[in-house]
C-alpha cells in the first residue's frame, strides 16, 4: 500500500487530487480526500510545516518600510498608485503616503516625511530587495545604492534587506497594507493626489494609530509615547531630497524632464544647464545661477510649462491694406461703399478678383461716368461687373459723343 502511494505521489508531483485519480484508475482504490491526505502525512511524504516564529523588538530598535500598488480613483479616474508605508516595529505606529511612481527621488521624499512624522528614526530600517534601494545582491549580501545609503545615514539609520522569499521578516509593515485597502480607500472620494495624501495622513492619526491592538494591549499612539524617547533625533538641518540632471536647452527654449518641457530664458538656447529635480519643484541653474523655478508636473505627460518673461512673443508688422483696397480707398464715398458691398457679395472668395476687375474699370474710363455708373449700380444692388461696365459705357457715350437723335434736334 505504501509503495503504491509513494509511486503515485511522485508521478502526481504531490497533488492529492491527481494521486486519488491514479489510485482509482490503476488500483481500484477510492479513498476520501481527508483519508488520502492522512495517508500522505503518515507516510511522511511531505515535509512537516515549520513552526511560525515571532519577532520581539525593543523600543526604538527597528522600523520597517515597504510599498504596494493600489488601484485608487482620483477625480473620477481610476489608476494605479504606489502606497508607501513605514512603521515602528515596537509601537506599530504607521505612516502612509501615495505616489504615482516610486523612484529614488520619491523614496527620499517619503523617508524624510516619515522621519518627520515619527519625530525620529530607529537605527535599522528593514526593506525587501527592491531595486530602488538595492543595486546588487540580496538579503545579508545586499548592496545598498550609495545615494540612498548616504541619505539614510544623514537621517540616522541604515537599511537592512531581509532574505529573499521571507516577507514575514517585515510582517509589521506587510499586514497594514490589507487594512489600508479595506479601510482607507473604500467609501472615500479623492479630488487629487494631494487630497488623497491629506486624507491618508488624517486616517493614520485618527484611525490606524488610535485603534487599540490586541498584541500591544493599547493603541500604537499610546505605545509610541514609550518609544519616542528611544528614537534617534533628527539633525538640525534636514537633507534635501532631489535629483541632479544635465540638460541642453532646445531650440524652442525648453528643457525636458520626465517628458515635461520647462521653459528657460531664450538667451540660453543651446546652452547646457543643471536641473535640480525636487519632489515638488524643478529648479534650473546655469553657471551656478538660478535661471528658472517651476512647479513640478507629476500627473501629466508631454506638456509644456512656460514662465512669464522667458520667451518674447514676435510682434507682427501691421498688415498693409491690399493693393486693390488702396486704389479704391478715399476716391469717393459711393465707390468705397460699393467696394465694401462687393466684397460682402463675394464673401466666400473674399471678392479679390472682383475688386481687381473694379480697379481695372476705374483706371480704364473717365472718373465722372465711372462714379455715376457705380452710384446707379449701388442703388439697384448690381454687382455683375460686366453690366457695370456697360453702364459706364452708356454714361461715357452720353457725355462725350454726339448721338444721332441729338444732332437732328440741333438742326431743327
Amino acid at each position: 500500500m505504501q509503495q503504491r502511494l509513494k509511486e503515485a505521489y511522485v508521478r502526481a508531483q504531490g497533488n492529492a487530487v491527481r494521486i486519488a485519480q491514479i489510485l482509482s484508475d490503476e488500483h481500484g482504490m477510492a479513498p476520501s480526500y481527508s483519508t488520502l491526505t492522512r495517508w500522505v502525512r503518515q507516510a511522511e511524504l511531505r515535509a512537516a510545516p515549520k513552526r511560525s516564529g515571532e519577532y520581539h523588538f525593543a523600543p526604538g530598535e527597528e522600523m520597517q518600510h515597504d510599498t504596494s500598488p493600489h488601484r485608487v480613483t482620483i477625480a473620477g479616474k481610476t489608476l494605479t498608485a504606489q502606497c508607501a508605508a513605514l512603521t515602528l516595529a515596537y509601537s506599530r505606529r504607521l505612516f502612509v503616503r501615495y505616489y504615482l511612481r516610486f523612484t529614488r527621488l520619491e523614496a527620499k521624499h517619503f523617508l524624510l516625511q516619515a522621519a518627520l512624522f515619527m519625530d525620529g528614526t530607529c537605527p535599522h530600517c528593514v526593506i525587501d530587495n527592491t531595486c530602488v534601494m538595492v543595486v546588487g545582491g540580496a538579503g545579508a549580501d545586499a548592496v545598498i545604492a550609495p545615494e540612498m545609503e548616504a541619505f539614510a545615514a544623514t537621517l540616522g539609520f541604515k537599511f537592512m534587506a531581509h532574505r529573499v522569499l521571507d516577507p514575514n521578516r517585515k510582517a509589521r509593515i506587510e499586514r497594514p497594507f490589507f487594512y489600508i485597502q479595506t479601510n482607507l480607500l473604500p467609501g472615500r472620494t479623492f479630488a487629487s493626489l494631494e487630497d488623497l495624501n491629506a486624507q491618508a495622513l488624517r486616517w493614520c492619526i485618527d484611525i490606524a494609530n488610535a485603534k487599540p491592538k490586541r498584541a500591544l494591549g493599547m493603541s500604537p499612539e499610546a505605545a509610541y509615547a514609550t518609544e519616542r524617547p528611544c528614537l534617534r533625533r533628527l539633525p538640525a538641518v534636514l537633507p534635501p531630497a532631489y535629483e541632479v540632471l544635465d540638460r541642453v536647452v532646445d531650440l524652442y527654449g525648453f528643457v525636458s524632464v520626465d517628458t515635461v518641457r520647462y521653459s528657460v530664458p531664450e538667451r540660453l538656447v543651446g546652452k547646457t544647464v543643471t536641473v535640480y529635480k525636487h519632489y515638488e519643484r524643478v529648479q534650473i541653474h546655469h553657471r551656478a545661477m538660478l535661471v528658472a523655478s517651476h512647479v513640478r508636473v507629476i500627473d501629466e505627460r508631454d506638456v509644456r510649462r512656460t514662465l512669464p518673461g522667458h520667451h518674447t512673443v514676435p510682434q507682427r508688422a501691421p498688415r498693409e491694406p491690399a493693393l486693390t483696397d488702396q486704389l479704391l480707398r478715399g476716391e469717393h464715398e459711393v465707390l468705397q461703399r460699393y467696394a465694401t458691398a462687393l466684397k460682402l457679395h463675394h464673401q466666400h472668395g473674399r471678392g479679390v478678383r472682383a475688386l481687381h476687375r473694379l480697379v481695372q474699370i476705374k483706371q480704364t474710363y473717365p472718373r465722372e461716368p465711372f462714379l455715376a455708373a457705380v452710384a446707379q449700380a449701388l442703388k439697384f444692388g448690381l454687382f455683375d461687373l460686366t453690366r457695370l461696365e456697360h453702364l459706364v459705357l452708356r454714361h461715357v457715350a452720353g457725355d462725350f459723343f454726339a448721338l444721332a437723335g441729338d444732332d437732328e434736334d440741333n438742326d431743327a
